[in-house]
């Protein structure tokens, strides 16, 4: 049985490309996965039946063979250097809520920016995306 990695998958489109061990590249219909997957995800390891298609390769019959690998796992920076940054954040959410309080929000340009923090913050903590 083939197997390759995931280039990509749009699950919008219903399907997805996968690059096999030669580096070739194998059309991936969304009807070759398992039931209880609805989507995958870049460089996840696969397991693959190889038919011929309309265009040329295609796969079929779908295994998944591990997890992807976490690109935010892999880039979040380290615990010691993360405190700091909660750090300045506290300070910038107490800033906002002094604001708040006396019925203000913060002007655009500073909400703009804490929301971007918020968000960078966010995804650091969160190791499944």
């Amino acid at each position: 049985m083939p197997s390759g990695k995931v280039r990509w998958f749009d699950q919008k489109r219903g399907y997805g490309f996968i690059t096999d061990e030669d580096g070739n590249d194998v059309f991936l219909p969304a009807a070759a996965l398992p039931s209880d997957v609805s989507t995958l995800r870049k460089g996840a390891k696969v397991e693959f039946s190889l038919v011929d298609g309309r265009k040329g390769p295609q796969a079929m019959d779908l295994h998944l063979l591990g997890p992807a690998p976490s690109v935010v796992r892999a880039t979040r920076p380290e615990a010691d250097d993360m405190a700091a940054i909660v750090e300045d954040l506290i300070k910038l959410l107490d800033k906002a809520g002094n604001s708040l309080r006396r019925h203000r929000y913060p002007n655009p340009e500073e909400s703009r920016k804490l929301a971007t923090l918020l968000r960078a913050v966010a995804d650091n903590f969160d190791v499944e995306c």
